[in-house]
């Protein structure tokens, strides 16, 4: 498990690369390719349980830190450990999510995302600070809510 996380990591990334090469990088509700998020047929797109129980873990971690993040008080390391967090949960999903194609398709913007701000709250991005990083993880947290059926799933008040 610990070599299939890094791995997927990896390749994900490169499914991302080309597009973040060439400028375009990915903005809220869009793929790294340029899709924008939609409902199904003016439906929110089926989860499992693994998709839930992988954002839910996000969310409660970034939900835990919303006021030091607020607040300017968390340190590179917390962010750092924020971002590991996101990783895993990402590694999670990728591994273990089983949706249908079209559900997928939409779920990899998502995801796309959620990396972006891991990476960047972890410090490797030159673009931006580390906030902002929490702020796309934020972000993509609640395109999950809105486009994803989660009962559970409530959006982080920011």
């Amino acid at each position: 498990m610990k070599r299939l996380i890094p791995t997927t990591l990896a390749l994900l990334s490169l499914a991302i690369a080309p597009p973040l090469a060439a400028g375009t990088a990915p903005d809220h509700g869009h793929a790294a390719h340029g899709a924008a998020l939609q409902l199904n047929g003016g439906r929110q797109w089926e989860t499992d349980a693994t998709l839930r129980k992988a954002m839910g873990e996000i969310r409660q971690s970034m939900a835990q830190s919303l006021h030091a993040i607020h607040e300017n008080r968390l340190s590179a390391k917390e962010y750092g450990g924020l971002a590991k967090q996101v990783e895993g949960a990402v590694g999670a999903i990728v591994a273990n999510c089983k949706l249908p194609p079209a559900a997928d398709a939409q779920l990899h913007i998502v995801v796309a995302d959620l990396l972006a701000g891991a990476e960047q709250m972890a410090g490797k991005s030159r673009q931006g600070r580390r906030m902002d990083g929490a702020i796309r993880v934020i972000g993509a947290l609640d395109n999950y809510g809105k486009y994803f059926a989660d009962p559970g799933f409530r959006p982080i008040a920011h």
